[in-house]
């Protein structure tokens, strides 16, 4: 038992990295491995993300429309999770703390990696959202005429 008391204490002040959240937000944000970890399991935002890959094998597996409307889910999934990305990695680092990090005792201090990263999670998330759009209005519109 007192294994497990020091478990939950090493967790609740676990220091959150702000630059790891927002690799994993581009790496798996469309599970949502980002909202885990800032989290943990009972974030319902995260098992959102979560529920959008059962969406895509329910789809797949029952439905069978055209494939881009069974990787729709997981698109809508990594596009929020860009918008996430930038939102918490432009958050200052003071403020970062005061959310994430209040009881861990570290300050954070982020460093050039995450402007880089931010610009690849905006490049990223600007490519699939004008994709995604283009995709969809050409399959709503035309029947998927041009392509």
């Amino acid at each position: 038992m007192a294994f497990l008391n020091d478990w939950q204490l090493f967790m609740a002040v676990a220091h959150k990295n702000k630059t790891l959240t927002v690799f994993l937000a581009l790496v798996l944000g469309w599970l949502g491995a980002h909202r885990l970890y800032l989290k943990g399991s009972a974030d319902r935002l995260g098992l959102l993300h979560v529920c959008s890959l059962f969406v895509t094998g329910i789809l797949y597996g029952a439905v069978k429309p055209h494939p881009f409307y069974i990787v729709l889910p997981l698109l809508v999934s990594l596009i929020a999770a860009c918008i996430e990305a930038l939102v918490l990695g432009l958050i200052p680092d003071e403020k970062w703390d005061a959310a994430y990090n209040g009881g861990s005792g570290k300050a954070s201090r982020s460093n050039w990696l995450l402007p880089l990263l931010l610009v690849l999670v905006m490049t990223v998330g600007a490519i699939v959202l004008i994709g995604t759009i283009a995709r969809l209005f050409d399959l709503l519109y035309t029947g998927g005429a041009y392509g």
